[in-house]
């Protein structure tokens, strides 16, 4: 699970900086930043390999496997969430400075506590009810947020509006997206392997990115980016450098997520990507001399007491599971002491 968490926070912190460095630096093309979120997952093709050569458990072995059409069923939804949400995602990474923009982002988690609450019977405890109030006056302090004093230039009132509807509504798609994975391995997937985090990974990027590629085609954004290239402040191999990096950025930010959603749950996995929270504002502070001014800092707080407070909660929970079981162990060992 550590290693999860270090993929988690280490892509999701580098990928969000290399994606605002393509709009400061002259990118303009929605479509490729957002096809760099999800056109990487070639490099976990080595992983997958070396995953269908193990053998697997004689619990999995045992597991009926649902059908071609099932899974292709899954895939293509999921897959089409996933689009979606990249999309609206790289519009508010282009029209917000990256502090804002992920604080925002923060809103997912009360988003996926809602859908969890359905699909995966997740219970509202205090403590999550205090996050979720939380993490949603956080996102709401950003809308009385000036946008002149982020230093965000050549952005209008109207651009920054758009941004903000558009990451509230990303965050509210993979606040969907990951208790429906959750969902799919419980219900219908029911395997407890790597490879089935890899599938859900690879399969449904593949559907993603062809959608992604299809917008990049049909809105006629292909053409304008040999020139895009030519006219990159930093030179056409940081251009390219940058597009690489954040391909590979999002891959390893994708197999930490999915995989904490298979060891823990799709709650969990989306709480460690809000701990990231005070990583990527203060690093945009010296990166792209981003302003933290009063609002933002409070909001930061608001979002890292959320975090906190779901953290507290999750391990109550995983005090009392240790302590049911100790207790379920006893009760069981008491009878051979007696005999």
């Amino acid at each position: 699970m550590s290693i999860y968490t270090v993929f988690l926070l280490a892509g999701q912190s580098a990928a969000t900086l290399l994606g605002r460095l393509y709009f400061v630096k002259g990118g303009n093309s929605k479509w490729m930043a957002t096809l760099v979120q999800l056109a990487g997952f070639p490099v976990l093709i080595p992983f997958y390999l070396i995953s269908t050569t193990s053998k697997p458990s004689t619990n999995d072995s045992q597991i009926k496997s649902p059908s071609v059409t099932t899974l292709a069923l899954i895939y293509v939804s999921i897959g089409l969430l996933v689009a979606a949400g990249c999309y609206l995602y790289t519009i508010g990474l282009q029209y917000l400075p990256v502090s804002t923009y992920t604080l925002i982002c923060a809103s997912q988690l009360a988003f996926n506590s809602v859908f969890s609450f359905f699909l995966n019977a997740q219970k509202f405890t205090p403590f999550i009810i205090n996050s979720l109030v939380l993490l949603t006056i956080s996102s709401i302090l950003l809308v009385f947020n000036n946008e002149s004093s982020d230093g965000t230039s050549g952005v209008s009132k109207a651009k920054y509006a758009i941004g903000f509807t558009c990451t509230v509504a990303a965050a509210a798609g993979f606040g969907l997206v990951l208790p429906l994975t959750q969902f799919c391995f419980n219900k219908v997937i029911r395997r407890q392997t790597f490879k089935a985090v890899l599938d859900m990974i690879i399969y449904q990027q593949i559907v993603a990115t062809s959608v992604i590629v299809v917008g990049l085609f049909a809105s006629g954004d292909w053409k304008g980016l040999t020139r895009e290239m030519d006219g990159y402040k930093m030179g056409k191999v940081s251009y390219v450098m940058n597009l690489v990096g954040t391909a590979i950025s999002w891959q390893v930010c994708t197999i930490g997520c999915v995989g904490l959603i298979f060891d823990v749950s799709s709650l969990f996995s989306n709480a460690i990507g809000v701990l990231g929270l005070p990583i990527v504002p203060v690093l945009a502070v010296f990166v792209f001399n981003d302003k933290m001014g009063g609002v933002k800092a409070i909001s930061m707080v608001l979002a890292i007491w959320g975090f906190i407070s779901y953290a507290y909660h999750h391990y109550l929970d995983d005090r009392n599971c240790k302590d049911e079981k100790r207790n379920a162990d006893e009760v069981s060992k008491a009878p051979m002491l007696e005999s």
